[in-house]
């Protein structure tokens, strides 16, 4: 939201009253509380009116800021809230002289001036990373003529929108930005992958992926400098991102109060770990959810025949399938959501599911928190109160997707436990997990349970519907056990995996814009991310489908699916049935290698997809690639985008290595090159091992027994070690590899297993089983 008119002034309507001195510093035991007044007070008659503004600094997080600021302390401050992991035993170090006052938490620090006007400034070590100075922390009055004004233009708005009520004051922040410095995250943005330039509105819309519209909206955004910036508030939180103010990042709230976090660490990594250690680590998927999902599509007819057809074709051609997904129509038109089988098209639901799981597929529903007027659940809720009320005290209902829908209050924990009542049901029947969609259209004139703020739920909502439904999954089956496939989602909702992009459409551009905003989700704390291979919308040509399959399967998750017309392979053309085949097992075989980097991704908070510059934020040329990206520590990836085949991408210094074809490329420069539909850009990083396992058509295995672990271009005096996991995320084996001269020697973990250890484009050694001796391979 902008309130200036260029540099000097401000829009009309808006009074703005600036942080000006830091009249009077109070240090504390582990905080600084600052008075700010918006002018130099020179005399006592200045104090006799305001506004003030009392902000306060404090970490309970090592290299981690909090930063509050209040103007009114009194007004009501409803929820809900972000669950936020502080740590009440730690303490920063506080300095106060006559100059400055200084917080310090691990290596991150804030200084606050005491002389000279407003200037608060953030470091890491010794590096700047970002300030607040003159004309910016600021409390912002609306007239009442500019809020009628916008009243009457907002008043057709759609109920799900962000209301236009009579808000007369804001709370807005402006940070530095440095020259050359670029911005990115905000969850999963579609737009431009770098936000500078951009207004971001962190509000939740069902808006596909064409727009700037987004389904996961996170008040969260990371810097090339190595920092990052988390917004403490649920609702609508407006960015202006070096738009309003070119040189600056500006965020402002309604209301009278703003808190916000400043994140530090070492590298981008650091930032995530640290930003998700705040806000709560990504789950563990289990190990099967990392193989092939094949689904219903949406509007399609299908009975269990169809199915049964679809999941036998794949097996005679011999492609792995790991989990079969039935969409909305597994439940009766115009019942959404009943959870129970449409017996016209499934007359025996339970002993269907027993079928399909001998043929050892997992298996996933549909479902979404709407219950529609013709549900036999509608009058249960209605007597439960289990839905979300009008203020008149009746029931909120629409026909927006199905007639006379209610809500699912989950607020209400008896509305909790009666939905999730219905899922055990189908869990008991067989179902493995749910593809919990929806939840972005919540209304914000409506009244929950606890009372809780319906602004401030429009995008909280999503949280409450998905924690739900995961933890179903995890008291049903355990830990490291349960996985949603969820569209919305707001700040912590990462606890809850996995996330897809939501409606793409079937052309390249459509294939582009879900990496961008992929790569931006899981820079926002995400750790696993994926989309409808090919496209939801339309029906994609056989070209298109082979490229999105090859780079879906180099996604953390991997589903076909679309909506008015059938994914599997043979429809589009033969050729997509080996090309699917072959990236399917190929991602089967580095099952040691991805799901060591989930368990990774779990336990450190960082995501499986990695933009470039999260890992190389100090080569300029990766600020601003979005079309290819690291698939955990060791692998760069880079999706063919086109109908040429044609591969353009940016290898970092060192010697990059394909590990299709195993060829060797020197980085520090851009690489183009062509690629058939059997082939892609993914080249194992210098100095790794990737580890292969012995794939046989089921992606939960025995990921050590017959492993191949594969050196790549490792220099002299260099080490590269890796770890693998069993299926159920538990350590049982580790190798490093050392080099020297022209001499590699490999030292590993005790085990009874066989494998084999390979040097890339060299010779081998295969390592009996209860070897314990180091080896030696000689180059």
């Amino acid at each position: 939201m902008k309130f200036s008119d260029g540099f000097w002034l401000n829009q009309k309507g808006f009074e703005v009253n600036y942080a000006s001195e830091a009249y009077e510093t109070v240090a504390n035991e582990d905080s600084i509380s600052i008075l700010a007044t918006p002018y130099h007070i020179s005399n006592r008659g200045q104090t006799l009116a305001g506004p003030i503004l009392d902000i306060n600094f404090s970490s309970k997080n090592e290299n981690v800021i909090k930063v509050t600021i209040d103007h009114y302390k009194g007004v009501l401050n409803k929820g809900p809230r972000f669950e936020i992991n502080e740590d009440k035993n730690f303490k920063p170090q506080i300095i106060n002289n006559e100059d400055y006052a200084e917080l310090i938490s691990g290596k991150t620090r804030v200084r606050i001036s005491k002389k000279g006007g407003w200037l608060v400034e953030y470091f890491y070590g010794d590096k700047k990373l970002t300030s607040s100075g003159w004309r910016t922390t600021s409390v912002i009055k609306e007239d009442k003529l500019r809020m009628q004004k916008r009243l009457d233009f907002a008043a057709a708005d759609e109920f799900w929108s962000y209301p236009q009520e009579a808000v007369t004051s804001y709370i807005r922040e402006q940070l530095s930005l440095s020259v050359g410095e670029c911005i990115y995250g905000f969850g999963e943005k579609f737009s431009t992958f770098v936000k500078n330039g951009q207004t971001v509105e962190i509000w939740n819309s069902d808006g596909g992926t064409c727009s700037e519209q987004s389904y996961k909206s996170i008040p969260f955004y990371v810097s090339s400098r190595e920092y990052g910036v988390f917004v403490n508030h649920p609702e609508k939180v407006s960015f202006e991102v070096a738009s309003e103010t070119v040189s600056r990042v500006s965020f402002s709230v309604p209301g009278e109060h703003l808190e916000y976090f400043i994140i530090g660490g070492e590298n981008l990594t650091e930032v995530i770990s640290n930003y998700t250690t705040l806000t709560g680590k990504p789950a563990l998927p289990p190990a099967f959810t990392f193989g092939l999902w094949l689904t219903t599509s949406f509007t399609t007819k299908y009975d269990e025949e169809t199915v049964t057809s679809f999941i036998d074709g794949m097996a005679e051609r011999k492609i792995p399938l790991q989990v079969f997904h039935f969409d909305c129509f597994w439940m009766k038109e115009y019942e959404w959501c009943n959870f129970e089988w449409d017996t016209r098209q499934f007359p025996d639901p339970k002993g269907m599911l027993s079928r399909l799981k001998q043929k050892g597929l997992s298996i996933c529903v549909w479902i979404n928190p709407y219950i529609a007027q013709r549900s036999k659940l509608f009058d249960e809720g209605v007597k439960g109160g289990y839905f979300i009320k009008n203020p008149d005290g009746s029931v909120f209902q629409t026909d927006m997707w199905q007639p006379g829908m209610a809500i699912v209050d989950f607020t209400n924990p008896a509305a909790c436990e009666w939905y999730a009542s219905k899922l055990r049901v189908l869990c008991e029947m067989g179902v493995d997990c749910f593809k919990t969609d929806f939840g972005e259209r919540i209304p914000t004139k409506a009244v929950y349970f606890d009372g809780s703020d319906p602004v401030k739920m429009h995008n909280y909502y999503t949280y409450l519907y998905n924690q739900t439904v995961f933890n179903v999954l995890k008291e049903y089956y355990g830990e490291n056990k349960a996985c949603l496939f969820a569209r919305s989602a707001t700040a912590g909702s990462q606890k809850f995996p996995v996330h897809w992009g939501g409606d793409c459409t079937a052309e390249y551009s459509s294939m582009a814009e879900t990496i961008r905003g992929g790569l931006s989700l899981c820079l926002s704390g995400f750790g696993y991310f994926s989309h409808d291979i090919s496209g939801f919308e339309s029906t994609a040509t056989p070209d298109i489908y082979k490229r999105w399959a090859a780079f879906g399967l180099f996604s953390s998750h991997s589903r076909l699916h679309g909506n008015s017309s059938y994914r599997v392979p043979w429809l589009f053309d033969e050729e997509s049935c080996d090309v699917l085949r072959f990236f399917t097992e190929l991602k089967g075989k580095l099952m040691p290698y991805i799901f060591a980097q989930a368990v990774k991704t779990s336990t450190v908070g960082i995501p499986m997809m990695r933009a470039m510059v999260m890992e190389y934020a100090s080569d300029p040329a990766c600020l601003y690639l979005d079309k290819q990206y690291m698939f955990g520590d060791n692998i760069l990836v880079a999706p063919i985008l086109n109908e040429t085949g044609d591969a353009e991408y940016y290898l970092p210094e060192g010697t990059w290595t394909n590990i299709i074809s195993g060829k060797e490329i020197k980085g520090g420069r851009y690489i183009r090159e062509k690629h058939d539909y059997f082939s892609i850009p993914a080249l194992a990083k210098p100095n790794s091992i990737v580890a292969y396992g012995d794939f046989k058509g089921n992606f939960e295995y025995d990921y050590l027994d017959g492993a191949n672990f594969v050196i790549y271009a490792l220099e002299d005096g260099k080490t590269a070690s890796t770890t693998v996991y069993d299926k159920d995320a538990n350590k049982i084996f580790e190798l490093s590899a050392t080099r020297k001269g022209n001499k590699i020697q490999i030292t590993h973990t005790p085990t009874e297993k066989a494998f084999t250890v390979t040097v890339s484009n060299g010779p081998s050694a295969k390592i009996s089983p209860n070897s314990h001796e180091a080896i030696e391979i000689n180059l």
